[in-house]
């Protein structure tokens, strides 16, 4: 468990089961309060978080699309699914949140594995916002719970409960076809390949440390840096990088400034040049530039469209 400031994180935790063949492991539940922004992020191939708003309130964004989200919000990011978060500075969100791998069954000879209905309708819904509608709070209260207190028979407890979760999840996604306001996206798809491991041995749970570096040590991150801490090579890095989220290591720095640079373009008072020494750029011109190759337009363009229309809270 690490304790923050601002939340609880249980992570490394030796918490997998399978479902018709699949086999899903939780690499962090966690509870937070969000004061900063949380900067437009996603995850790797096989990757999905659950995100329970406990609190407060504010709003996100998937792949683009800015939503509102309070108290009993449900949302859920699968692989390479872009999002944020922006509390209201009055009342800011906190969450609930558990990131699963959840990879592809291993082929068995010719038989053909089974995968429960439940867990389909999970994987072919990219991203999905509406309400709790099924009573997923508790359950996420008692799996804090069972990790804070390691009674007997704990991981046991927590197994089940994330079985739980999924089931609730898909029946959040059923229970809200036919409501308005909800965002859902699904896709008929074939689940996204891992990296076989005989190729290059990985800890799971560094998948989060891989994206905790991008998204709040972006700034002064190297390959190299990145390399020593997940202790492979370079090259290895690189390999990973483009396997598991489809983006070289330039291009995932990348997209992490510039998604930290809108979030500081919002901010009132702060001024170009503020924005581009806070981002780590060598003067205001060179991160104008860099935008500008990045979304078409210059920063104060982009704020005088953005800022002028943003959701007020």
């Amino acid at each position: 468990m690490k304790e923050y400031k601002n939340g609880t994180f249980y992570e490394g935790l030796p918490l997998e089961f399978f479902l018709g063949g699949i086999r899903c492991r939780a690499l962090r539940i966690s509870f937070e309060t969000y004061h900063q922004p949380i900067p437009s992020h996603s995850h790797s191939s096989n990757g999905w978080e659950l995100h329970l708003v406990s609190g407060g309130k504010g709003r996100i964004t998937l792949n683009g699309r800015a939503c509102g989200v309070t108290t009993g919000s449900f949302f859920v990011t699968g692989p390479h699914v872009e999002h944020s978060h922006i509390s209201d500075p009055s009342d800011p969100i906190s969450e609930y949140c558990v990131y699963l791998k959840i990879e592809p069954p291993k082929p068995l000879g010719s038989k053909k594995r089974e995968i429960p209905a439940f867990l389909q309708l999970f994987l072919e819904t990219p991203y999905w916002l509406g309400p709790d509608s099924q009573l997923l709070r508790p359950v996420m209260e008692q799996l804090l719970k069972e990790l804070d207190s390691r009674k007997t028979g704990y991981l046991t407890q927590c197994v089940s409960l994330l079985r739980q979760l999924l089931v609730l999840a898909a029946r959040c996604y059923e229970n809200g076809n036919d409501r308005k306001g909800e965002m859902q996206s699904k896709e008929n798809r074939q689940l996204p390949n891992s990296l076989p491991s005989e190729e290059l041995p990985f800890p799971e749970q560094n998948y989060s440390l891989i994206e905790e570096l991008f998204l709040y040590g972006y700034r002064e991150l190297t390959l190299e840096d990145l390399a020593s801490q997940l202790g492979l090579s370079p090259r290895q890095t690189e390999r990973l990088l483009r396997a598991q989220y489809g983006k070289s290591f330039r291009q995932k720095k990348n997209d992490a400034k510039m998604s930290a640079a809108l979030l500081l373009l919002e901010e009132d008072g702060r001024s170009i040049t503020e924005t581009a020494l806070a981002l780590g750029y060598s003067s205001p011109e060179h991160f104008s530039a860099a935008f500008r190759r990045y979304f078409g337009l210059s920063p104060r363009s982009w704020k005088k469209q953005h800022v002028s229309s943003r959701q007020i809270f």
